[in-house]
């Protein structure tokens, strides 16, 4: 069996194709989204796949769907032998890797939380003391640990990069009562899986999630708490200062930065012992947060 790279449901409209997940119209209210196996890095998508990725993080997500009880989900179905027809035909490219789900205006922001200062927020950091327009303390260290979880939103973007922006622009655009109920219920969400994940001996250095509006409620949809979406960091060789060892995509753009590739052209296939080891990572933390929900 090799990598699923795209899917094709005879009989199903494809709705939409993204980095990762390819969306198909089940009916006026729901959707069937898949979790392909395609990786991205730098707003690119690789020509190879890593096998069994997308099982991994569509299985990771109702995980933490079914575990975050404070607030609805889109989930609808997660067994393919329950799946209406065509679909119920084609187990072999949607089981495991796919869920069923109601239709949801979504919200068209990023909102994501930050509980240390790494990444672009690290960036905007070096350059001007803040991120996303919240004034952070001085002198702070690659991967510290913030005084307290902030809520960073981003742009989000259908082709290209995502743009962080501060609350306020947010609020201007969405409204600002809107905004903070997002930055409130994206700061418990974060709370609940890194106190979780402290459990398993891993730091959740941040995540990003999306929202949506079903009957005039908001509700979590996309993913949750993957290896895509978010930094998770071993707690045992997590040391101030330096990039800690990480169990997602930060190991293939750690390896990328190695490379001569200008990030702008298209990439190059991935090494088989970057795909391989990005797997094993992958697998582990999905064991991990297997233990602990």
């Amino acid at each position: 069996m090799s990598a699923i790279l795209t899917t094709d449901i005879p009989g199903a409209k494809k709705a939409f194709s993204g980095k990762v997940r390819d969306i198909f119209e089940v009916d006026k209210e729901h959707f069937l989204i898949v979790s392909t196996d395609r990786i991205s890095a730098f707003d690119h998508v690789f020509p190879n796949g890593i096998e069994g990725k997308g099982i991994i993080l569509n299985q990771i997500s109702n995980l933490w769907f079914s575990n975050l009880t404070f607030i609805k989900n889109h989930i609808v179905e997660t067994d393919v032998s329950n799946f209406p027809e065509p679909f119920r035909k084609h187990p072999e490219q949607l089981r495991d890797r796919s869920v069923i789900v109601r239709r949801a205006e979504r919200i068209d922001f990023e909102c994501v939380a930050r509980g240390y200062i790494i990444g672009s927020g690290w960036k905007d950091y070096q350059q001007t003391g803040e991120v996303c327009g919240i004034k952070l303390p001085e002198g702070l260290q690659m991967a510290q640990e913030l005084p307290e979880p902030v809520f960073t939103p981003a742009t989000k973007a259908t082709d290209g990069h995502d743009m962080n922006i501060s609350a306020a622009e947010m609020g201007e655009k969405l409204g600002k009562e809107k905004t903070d109920q997002l930055a409130e219920l994206t700061l418990k969400i974060y709370d609940f899986a890194k106190n979780k994940m402290q459990n398993a001996g891993i730091l959740l250095a941040d995540t990003k999630l999306e929202f949506g509006i079903l009957n005039g409620e908001i509700i979590l949809i996309d993913e949750a708490l993957t290896p895509d979406s978010s930094r998770f960091w071993d707690s045992s060789t997590y040391k101030i200062g330096t990039s800690p060892v990480s169990y997602d995509k930060q190991f293939i753009r750690d390896y990328l930065d190695t490379t001569d590739w200008d990030k702008n052209s298209p990439p190059p296939p991935l090494p088989d012992e970057i795909i391989q080891k990005t797997l094993d990572k992958y697998k582990e933390i999905f064991e991990k947060i297997q233990n602990i929900l």
